[in-house]
């Protein structure tokens, strides 16, 4: 098992993000809920959570039970896991992967697999339309993604034809080439991004994340991007905690 582990540094990733998540819960203190009373008036919401390459959705579960102030009560998480591919930075083995990615580490001049992720983009929609259907506000919609998950919650949020509450990227990039700007919607240019780096990251590098706000502001979206001194390819608590007021801040009161 070790030398698969070993051999393999994107299983061994997915291993590490999994303890990462661990590690939250048990560091993460215990606070107070607001007052029930406010329960009628939070409104609701979709927290839509894309995994990194070689995870799954179940395993990253665990970070919904950290969001417990009052409005989150009405909140619906999604935690879905990616069909197993073949993925080319890891000699072409199968694993849960939304789109290809040619090389690890990921650099801001890394090939881009832009038709993969096209397709990938079309089954994020899919579950966000499935949502907005059942009576949740467009505004009220939040995709959130690491790593691999956070390139494709940035090109979902970005192509998508209405304004959401938000997106959220750690540990992720651009995806697509500065061609794809003119295809993207208006209404999908007024929908903030939350870009969450760690400067340590050796997995994608901190460059590609730096290259994000760049991009962002030639498409005119409003973008908040966050360094993590010492952190390396994973998720940390305080960049949890931002991302909890961070909602907070753009839920929509029900009327």
């Amino acid at each position: 098992m070790h030398s698969i582990l070993l051999t393999n540094p994107i299983a061994l990733l997915a291993v590490i993000l999994g303890s990462t998540i661990i590690f939250i819960l048990f560091l993460q203190p215990r606070h107070l809920s607001s007052s029930p009373k406010s329960d009628s008036m939070a409104a609701r919401s979709f927290v839509l959570w894309l995994h990194g390459l070689g995870d799954s959705g179940p395993a990253n579960e665990p970070i919904k039970t950290l969001f417990r102030s009052s409005e989150f009560r009405n909140t619906k998480w999604s935690f879905p896991s990616a069909p197993e591919n073949p993925v080319t930075c890891n000699y072409g083995m199968r694993m849960p992967s939304w789109f290809d990615i040619q090389e690890i580490p990921v650099t801001a001049d890394s090939p881009k697999a832009e038709s993969d992720v096209l397709k990938a983009v079309q089954n994020v929609h899919a579950m966000i339309d499935k949502e907005v259907a059942a009576g949740t506000d467009p505004n009220n919609v939040f995709v959130c993604g690491f790593s691999q998950g956070g390139a494709l919650t940035l090109a979902s949020v970005l192509l998508y034809p209405k304004k959401l509450g938000g997106g959220a990227v750690f540990s992720g990039w651009v995806p697509f080439n500065s061609s794809m700007i003119e295809k993207f919607p208006e209404d999908a240019k007024k929908t903030p991004i939350l870009w969450s780096h760690g400067m340590a990251d050796r997995t994608v590098l901190f460059e590609a994340g730096q290259a994000g706000p760049p991009f962002l502001q030639q498409a005119g979206v409003t973008c908040e991007f966050k360094a993590y001194p010492g952190l390396g390819h994973s998720i940390s608590n305080e960049e949890l905690q931002f991302l909890e007021s961070w909602i907070k801040t753009r839920l929509q009161s029900s009327s």
